[in-house]
């Protein structure tokens, strides 16, 4: 038994560390921080409406344009400057079609963020951050808050019924 025990302390290490294992940590020191809410929420769910799977029927096709709204406050104000605040969003995966991807049972129906309600599309990618404008806090104010919006998009032809579930991380960057 204490051989058995002795091989496997001299294995154990190098197979932890042949793993690969990675914690990787990020964060921002800035001058500026502000309280973040999305929707008056700090968890928010933003739910879009029902739309037929006809709405749907070819790639390209869109439909359900839900606005939500991100907003600071709490921010130091400047006495000289207004402040831009680009808003990070992060999806785990992104769909070929740069959209967020759908865990839900609905077919060829994807997420798509939109920089404001009819605004430019917001081209994901997959495990890295993209930084969107829009929120700006004015010279001598406290906060702020912007628009952006979120579609079903079909990317792959037309639509099955079912569920649609997607999620983002957003972040602020006062940088």
């Amino acid at each position: 038994m204490k051989k058995y025990l002795a091989i496997l302390m001299l294995v154990s290490p190098s197979l932890v560390l042949a793993a690969g294992n990675t914690i990787s940590f990020r964060g921002q020191v800035s001058k500026q921080t502000c309280q973040v809410m999305v929707d008056g929420a700090t968890n928010p769910v933003v739910l879009l409406p029902t739309v037929a799977a006809g709405d749907l029927v070819a790639a390209g096709s869109a439909a359900g344009e839900t606005p939500f709204v991100v907003s600071v406050s709490g921010c130091t104000a400047s006495a000289s400057d207004s402040l831009k605040i680009k808003t990070q969003f992060l999806a785990s995966s992104a769909t070929g079609g740069n959209n967020i991807p759908n865990l839900g049972s609905a077919k060829n129906v994807a997420l798509q963020l939109r920089a404001g309600m009819g605004g430019e599309a917001i081209k994901l990618v997959g495990g890295s951050a993209v930084s969107v404008d829009g929120l700006e806090i004015a010279t001598g104010a406290t906060s702020a808050s912007h628009t952006f919006s979120v579609r079903y998009i079909s990317e792959a032809g037309s639509a099955g019924a079912g569920s649609v579930i997607g999620s983002v991380q957003y972040a602020l960057d006062y940088l």
